[in-house]
């Protein structure tokens, strides 16, 4: 699913190059529900967007279901992302004027779908979450909680190879945090990929493998499959 071979990214600071990423390896299996975990300042954010082909390494490989990343085009790049990861991110980056079912229809409609079969994907997606009932519903008319539950469902209405998730249960408390892992779980049981970025400790803990990166390094063997926290 995701191999990444001494992946470096640098970027200037005045007459200082500052190395984000030093030397980053990582292999991440089909169906494996994984977190990132670092501090502030750790790079993680740099080594999300790189995964999610939102940026791309100075040095390196980086294969996404075989492909290389680094040979395609910035338009390929938006190709990828939108028919391969599904994004769930920290403040749920739905559009307000928009209905939770319209907000889950957006990136079926960049991948040219039918309206009838819009339709039907997103009422799918937003039943599996639980939201079917809310799917009229705008986002300042939902729970925080419900705002990432359709977050999710638009992550999941392209059938992503991979669900990319940045801090998201960071805007939530504990309770609806925990129902968010929950379902982040059912979908790993179900077949899914999940990438989860946080700072959390208890957050990681609770996913099957952790990576911990510190300093733009990554401090677990590539093939380690507990956490450690």
């Amino acid at each position: 699913m995701i191999v990444m071979q001494g992946i470096r990214k640098e970027y200037r600071m005045g007459e200082n190059t500052v190395a984000a990423l030093d030397g980053v390896d990582i292999h991440i299996k089909p169906h494996e529900f994984v977190s990132i975990i670092g501090p502030s300042g750790s790079c993680k954010s740099t080594l999300m967007n790189i995964i999610g082909c939102l940026d791309v390494a100075d040095e390196g490989t980086y294969l996404l279901d075989g492909q290389r990343i680094g040979d395609y085009t910035e338009d390929e790049l938006a190709i990828i992302r939108n028919r391969k990861i599904g994004f769930v991110f920290q403040q749920f980056n739905l559009l307000p004027k928009l209905t939770a079912q319209e907000n889950v229809e957006l990136p079926l409609i960049y991948q040219g779908m039918s309206a009838r079969k819009r339709h039907e994907r997103s009422e799918e997606v937003l039943e599996r979450v639980g939201l079917l009932e809310r799917m009229e519903h705008r986002p300042s008319e939902l729970s925080g909680g419900q705002q990432q539950r359709v977050a999710i469902a638009r992550a999941l209405a392209g059938h992503p190879s991979l669900i990319l998730a940045d801090e998201p249960t960071g805007n939530l408390d504990s309770r609806t945090g925990a129902e968010v892992m929950a379902l982040f779980h059912e979908l790993h049981q179900a077949g899914n990929t999940i990438v989860l970025i946080t700072h959390d400790a208890g957050i990681a803990a609770q996913t099957p493998r952790a990576i911990h990166i510190h300093d733009g390094r990554v401090l677990e063997p590539a093939d380690r499959n507990e956490v450690i926290i």
